[in-house]
């Protein structure tokens, strides 16, 4: 593996010269997520392979062309598992591009966020040096922050060779129930719900029906079917798994707008139809020709931001944009680890 990391150097130290733009990729899977990728292609896929695992220390570390799947099952034979539930959209996703874009699945607002589980990573930036920050310890605090600052940069710091993130036992029961409920009184469950000692590892509301999982111990499981009542559901985790990946009904067709609010917004009155996650703090908006100044004020007011997700013009950003202090903070962040400018430029904003 080492002479794969001397052909990134090389590679990244002659586009550094050149002043050439590189866009880091690994499967593709996710090349629809963010603004229009530019630059010469660098495929990570070969810098491949589980470095450690430490199922005990409940760790894993490894490279970034390591497709997740195979993270996944290796997890699964200990009954382990990514708490944050990574998005699949193809077989062909890696850990590396899981860290970069940030997605998380419907275990997130119970779970955290995938920064939240990245305990450490190897960078190499626009120097073609490798930068190493965080460890494989939970309590490690040595760069933390920075190996943090990775989840959700796009590849736009540089090239994230290695990871390690902290893992977390399957639950030893799951069920599923539902609700006939309207917009507004989910949102109102949700809310109640979200202050009381429930197992709910995910929710969902879509077209007059809330859904909630409950996850842990068989007792506490059963307890909170007892108290909250519900139509039970006997998929076998089938209609998360398509919230996870996106293969609802829902996700077909038209723009999709990610709405990121907090969870005690009221309805949103938008033009399209709706899917509430997260306890009401992420909704997804479908629409045909979507007026993305409309959408942004709307969301604004409530205090949250929009993205344009998938489909739609992304030549004028998908992103909201970012206030003066934070994007002052983020190009000197830019400027230190890649300081000519190469890495998947304006992929972020």
């Amino acid at each position: 593996m080492q002479a794969i990391i001397n052909q990134y150097q090389e590679r990244i130290r002659a586009a550094t010269a050149a002043g050439t733009p590189l866009r880091l990729r690994g499967g593709g899977t996710k090349d629809w997520y963010g603004n229009m990728p530019t630059g010469e292609l660098l495929d990570t896929r070969a810098y491949s392979g589980v470095l450690a695992y430490e199922p005990t220390e409940l760790v894993i570390t490894a490279r970034c062309g390591t497709p997740l799947a195979e993270i996944e099952a290796l997890l699964a034979e200990r009954r382990q598992m990514l708490a944050f539930e990574p998005p699949r959209y193809g077989a062909a996703s890696t850990i590396g591009g899981v860290v970069a874009a940030a997605l998380s699945g419907p275990r997130r607002a119970s779970a955290g966020a995938v920064r939240d589980f990245v305990l450490g990573a190897a960078l190499m930036d626009g120097h073609g040096e490798l930068l190493c920050f965080g460890g494989q310890v939970m309590k490690n605090v040595a760069g933390y922050d920075v190996s943090r600052l990775l989840a959700g940069s796009l590849g736009t710091l540089g090239l994230i060779l290695d990871v390690s993130l902290k893992v977390l036992p399957q639950p030893v029961c799951e069920a599923s129930v539902r609700f006939e409920l309207s917009e507004i009184d989910a949102l109102r469950r949700l809310n109640e719900w979200g202050g009381q000692p429930l197992p709910i590892s995910a929710s969902c509301w879509h077209d007059g029906i809330l859904s909630l999982r409950l996850s842990g111990a068989e007792a506490a499981v059963a307890a909170a079917r007892r108290r909250l009542g519900g139509q039970p559901v006997d998929d076998d985790g089938a209609f998360w798994a398509s919230l996870r990946d996106q293969r609802h009904a829902f996700f077909d067709g038209g723009e999709l707008w990610r709405l990121s609010v907090p969870p005690t917004a009221s309805a949103l009155v938008l033009k399209g139809e709706q899917l509430i996650e997260w306890g009401g703090a992420q909704r997804w908006l479908r629409v045909a020709g979507g007026d993305a100044a409309s959408i942004r004020r709307t969301v604004a007011a409530v205090g949250g931001h929009a993205t344009l997700f998938r489909g739609g013009d992304r030549k004028a950003g998908v992103f909201q944009p970012l206030a003066p202090a934070v994007a002052a903070i983020h190009q000197r962040l830019k400027a230190s680890f890649d300081p000519a400018g190469i890495f998947n430029p304006g992929r972020m904003y």
